[in-house]
């Protein structure tokens, strides 16, 4: 098959998702005898990536394959389209989820004795609802605790293709440094709440590394809900 053909196909396909592709699933749109070689499928997407440089929209590698998204700094007008307000969360469940990122797997203990402070079942449970996490095994220990992780939702709904994209964490000393690295508009992705479900957890990878300085629980910090996001 020609290129363009085959640009044209893939492009639309990834318009038309509503959620991210990998290489397999857009191998999957072709007949057997038709499937495009990966090294063909990589060169059009780098050509779909270059043609997207000077547009509204752009090709976004994430953690489950590649998307098309509303460019972020559109934002500000692209949100006029809805009239809901972002859903918030509290400095305690962005600490948790930047721990569970930077040091997992962990226990919801692990997480009592760096931040110094109980755990709320709501935290961890809002988390795993969202699938930003998932317990991947047990500790060896008394009880048995849950060992967190986090999934490829999570590197999607933050536009992420891996966790060697968070910020350093020498780099960041307060939770208000996290967040703007994790606070995606609505403009960024289409990707409903349903969807989230789809897509398959990653790898739980270990960081021998500690957070800054724990905020006030009691702070709200805005993060946008998917179920809003608009994807071209």
């Amino acid at each position: 098959m020609e290129n363009d053909q085959l640009k044209k196909i893939v492009e639309g396909a990834l318009l038309a998702a509503g959620r991210s592709l990998d290489i397999g699933h857009l191998q999957q749109l072709f007949d057997i005898d038709q499937v495009p070689e990966k090294d063909q499928l990589l060169a059009v997407i780098d050509d779909i990536d270059a043609e997207c440089s000077d547009r509204g929209f752009e090709l976004k590698r994430t953690g489950s394959g590649y998307r098309i998204q509303v460019r972020q700094e559109l934002s500000p007008w692209i949100n006029r389209l809805w009239e809901e307000k972002p859903k918030k969360y509290s400095r305690a469940l962005l600490e948790t989820l930047a721990l569970i990122a930077y040091r997992q797997p962990l226990t919801r203990g692990d997480i009592e004795e760096v931040r110094g402070v109980s755990v709320s079942s709501e935290i961890i449970k809002t988390l795993l609802e969202r699938e930003w996490i998932r317990a991947v095994g047990h500790r060896d220990v008394p009880g048995r605790p849950a060992l967190y992780a986090t999934t490829r939702e999570f590197l999607d709904y933050f536009s992420l293709s891996s966790l060697d994209q968070l910020p350093p964490l020498n780099d960041i000393r307060d939770i208000d440094d996290i967040n703007p690295s994790l606070t995606l508009d609505m403009s960024a992705r289409k990707q409903s709440d349903k969807e989230v479900g789809d897509a398959s957890v990653a790898a739980a990878e270990t960081e021998e590394a500690g957070v800054g300085s724990r905020p006030d629980d009691n702070d709200n910090i805005e993060i946008n809900s998917p179920s809003s996001d608009w994807q071209h």
